[in-house]
């Protein structure tokens, strides 16, 4: 069996930021009932305890994504498949991730939901990795910035599916995870922003 990870964010510093997004969510969303979709297998953690901390009533759906080769004109190529999605049509949609690195899977679904005409639709994520982004998509919110690392615990799978039971997020490399300037939400108010 291998080294415990090291802890990059601790149970402690975990729970207070996620509070604060809660808040800020909450803020963001008064008077209004949220849609809240959570991409697993990842997200079940932050997800769970990031609900706690919301105070509007929400309706929780879960979108499990696979990615699979297919043979399209003779070609192989990757797509990405997700389970049946939720009618969220004039919905207030909030996606949650647990970390968005290159962006590529969170932006295929945020355009998939869109065509389920919700009324907004904004992204929340624990970690981002901006450094590693692929596509135009910026998380609306989040908790911590991390450099490019490996990462796993608090729901996240290190090797062999192992130490997703951890409370914290952890490294095999030890080094402080950054919070930016902490923001509540990011880009406008209204969440309409297309990815």
């Amino acid at each position: 069996m291998s080294a415990k990870p090291k802890p990059v964010i601790t149970p402690a510093r975990l729970a207070a930021r996620i509070a604060q997004m809660g808040r800020a969510i909450s803020r963001d969303y008064a008077g209004k009932q949220l849609d809240v979709v959570v991409l697993l297998e990842n997200a079940f953690m932050f997800g769970a305890d990031l609900v706690r901390h919301i105070s509007v009533p929400l309706v929780c759906h879960f979108v499990r994504a696979e990615t699979r080769e297919v043979k399209l004109a003779g070609f192989e190529r990757r797509e990405i498949f997700f389970s049946n999605e939720p009618d969220l049509r004039d919905r207030d949609v909030l996606v949650l991730e647990t970390v968005l690195h290159s962006g590529v899977t969170l932006d295929f679904l945020c355009k998939r939901l869109w065509n389920c005409r919700p009324r907004s639709l904004r992204v929340a994520v624990l970690i981002d990795k901006p450094q590693e982004r692929k596509v135009d998509l910026t998380p609306d919110y989040f908790g911590f910035e991390l450099a490019s690392k490996y990462v796993m615990g608090y729901g996240l799978p290190g090797s062999q599916g192992l130490w997703r039971n951890l409370a914290y997020v952890a490294s095999m490399d030890e080094a402080p995870a950054k919070t930016r300037a902490a923001r509540g939400s990011g880009r406008g108010k209204k969440g309409k922003s297309k990815r």
